[in-house]
């Protein structure tokens, strides 16, 4: 659409975005959550009415029932959203599971103190298995997407390269998956960051700009899926 200027020249009117509220992002997370598990509405009410029966029974005990009943509000309200965050999460896992990149995206929720290659290191062009690195303060980090049985081997190359250039640093094995001995995409963060640390901060760059020198693989499917905007009929997340 274009409208004219009083000089004759035509300009294109840029449409504006419409702004996403905060009571938006809460209504998208209710309804996402809801899709997987339809008991979430009465979580939520069994969260708040708890929390407001414990803080009117203190209320009435201490004499003071307006005011425990304004505070009970605000933390019934805290809980329910602290609830929702959780559920919301774990729904946002369960839709991405499975999928190409999956492990990815929730590495790529790992900020603090953690360097993190975007993209695959190793990539099995057929079956899509993935290798991962991250570098933080427990040393480097392989992590794999796919079977045991085929992500085994190219975890065992990826550790010989990485020793090759940081050879008394760390290096952890991990495998995301639902096979036997592999870890659920649901503690794989709680996993990584679990790990025992080793290395100082300023370690930590310094194996990282050595790593820069293997660089990474460029995988043939999309970068990943962000688990919190994650939905079925996303093209990011078919992958195959």
């Amino acid at each position: 659409m274009a409208r004219k200027k009083k000089d004759g020249e035509n300009v294109s009117a840029a449409p504006t975005e419409k702004k996403q509220r905060w009571y938006h992002n809460i209504r998208d997370a209710y309804r996402l959550t809801r899709q997987v598990n339809p008991s979430i509405t009465w979580m939520l009410v069994g969260v708040f009415v708890l929390v407001m029966g414990i803080a009117l029974g203190i209320g009435f005990a201490w004499g003071h029932p307006v005011y425990m009943s304004f505070f009970g509000l605000l933390l019934a309200l805290m809980a329910m959203m602290i609830v929702l965050a959780t559920q919301t999460r774990r729904a946002s896992y369960s839709q991405i599971d499975g999928r190409p990149g999956a492990a990815g995206a929730v590495l790529g929720q790992i900020r603090r103190g953690w360097n993190i290659e975007e993209q695959p290191v190793a990539v099995n062009p057929r079956h899509q298995d993935l290798v991962y690195r991250m570098v933080g303060r427990p040393g480097i980090v392989l992590v794999s997407e796919g079977p045991s049985h085929r992500v085994t081997r190219m975890l065992e190359d990826e550790r010989r390269k990485v020793a090759r250039v940081a050879p008394n640093v760390p290096v952890h094995l991990v495998q995301y998956g639902n096979d036997q001995g592999q870890v659920p995409i649901g503690k794989l963060t709680k996993t990584v960051q679990g790990l025992k640390k080793t290395l100082t901060t300023a370690e930590v760059a310094q194996v990282a700009k050595r790593l820069q020198a293997l660089g990474s693989t460029k995988m043939p499917i999309p970068k990943g899926i962000d688990p919190m905007k994650a939905r079925p009929d996303r093209k990011g997340m078919r992958g195959r």
